[in-house]
């Protein structure tokens, strides 16, 4: 039985959004949250945060008339339940058969695909260069992204595909118009929104190594090479090559004030090299990211902030809200910033995580080798990103 015929509940079930979710969360609300779907799903991808509780039990323990009395034990009573699964059918049902029994229990409107659709604006306060930078956040996968505006322009650094009219709607709420968007690289966690802004007038730039990848719209968009700027209003963004997460990593600094690392750096960790060449290449590019963060990176002004394309549940925001830190304090926390080289390839070479869902699609799909239908491409991206190596064993809490 899949989630689109579960039959309706035979009571009125509360819902909530997932925004009213997330709000709740931000607040510092306790939070309870039963998670109905397969244990699979549950161990790979689900809701966190510190004051969030979450019980994997799965829908099906709840189809039968006479439910398992050790399955409602494992449910409290003493306060609501939020019961979501995959889309919202199957925990409405789940929250139904609970909400019958007594329970205090609403579910999750459009369950974790609705979650996906989480999206937010901060602005970087402590970003000090020319115009107005804010980060785009994803809580459900930790994609981040940036918008610059400043007099009439903007640009947007790693767009997603599935929000590609957020942007130009953004734009358009702040006066501006949209001029460039940029990729640091051909990304392996989520379908790139980079050709979908192009189809609709902005400029798409794209690092000129990754399109040696085998990059199949070349002619619809510029190759931006090491040291290329861009002007987007007074500010200056440049081009600064950073390979080693993958052969084109690129990183953008936006008018010096922050620099967009993609999946080089990571407030909380660094890249992982093995999704270009896989374990056989992955020492090779390990080295190669070592030298960049040493020689492009690291050189730069230590008030300078770092911003990657990725959070993980690691990660604390800054003040702000956001996830940027000065490169200063970063080498002062983050262990593998300051070893020598062995060092440095030996760690992040162990204990990598798994590699993200559905990855060699999404490449492919990046690279414009295979197409994909938006719901399709959404499906696909759906989970953790995964782009980062351990971050247990790189930062020094």
């Amino acid at each position: 039985m899949s989630e689109m015929d579960f039959p309706t509940s035979d009571v009125p079930v509360d819902s909530i959004t997932p925004a009213e979710l997330k709000a709740s969360i931000d607040e510092g609300n306790s939070v309870t949250i039963l998670d109905a779907r397969m244990q699979s799903d549950y161990d790979e991808w689900r809701i966190e945060g510190d004051t969030v509780e979450t019980i994997n039990v799965p829908y099906f323990e709840f189809l039968d008339d006479e439910i398992d009395d050790d399955v409602l034990a494992q449910i409290p009573d003493d306060r609501e339940v939020t019961v979501l699964c995959a889309k919202g059918g199957a925990s409405e049902f789940v929250a139904g058969a609970l909400e019958e029994r007594g329970y205090d229990v609403n579910h999750l409107e459009d369950g974790m695909n609705g979650w996906a659709r989480i999206y937010e604006a901060h602005e970087v306060t402590n970003y000090d260069g020319a115009g107005t930078l804010l980060q785009y956040q994803r809580p459900s996968s930790g994609c981040l992204g940036y918008l610059l505006y400043d007099n009439d322009d903007a640009a947007v650094v790693d767009p997603l595909r599935a929000f590609t009219d957020r942007y130009l709607e953004d734009a358009d709420d702040l006066g501006v118009d949209l001029t460039y968007a940029f990729d640091t690289h051909v990304h392996a966690d989520h379908i790139s929104g980079l050709r979908s802004l192009a189809e609709e007038g902005v400029e798409g730039v794209l690092p000129a190594p990754a399109a040696d990848r085998g990059v199949t719209y070349t002619d619809d968009v510029t190759l931006a090479e090491d040291g290329d700027e861009f002007a987007v209003g007074d500010a200056t963004i440049e081009a600064v090559y950073t390979p080693g997460h993958t052969s084109g990593m690129t990183s953008y600094l936006i008018d010096d004030g922050l620099l967009a690392t993609g999946d080089g750096l990571f407030v909380e960790s660094v890249a992982r090299p093995d999704l270009e060449e896989g374990d056989a290449g992955a020492e090779d590019a390990a080295r190669t990211l070592y030298e960049s963060l040493q020689e492009r990176v690291l050189t730069l002004p230590e008030d300078t902030l770092v911003g990657g394309a990725h959070f993980s549940d690691a990660a604390a925001p800054a003040e702000d809200g956001t996830y940027t830190a000065p490169i200063g304090e970063l080498v002062d926390r983050m262990d593998a910033l300051t070893m020598d080289e062995d060092e440095f390839v030996d760690l992040i070479l162990s204990n990598m995580p798994p590699r993200p869902a559905n990855y060699e699609d999404i490449i492919a799909t990046n690279l414009g080798q295979q197409t994909a239908e938006d719901d399709e491409a959404f499906e696909l991206e759906l989970g953790p990103n995964n782009c980062a190596a351990s971050q247990d064993s790189l930062a020094d809490d």
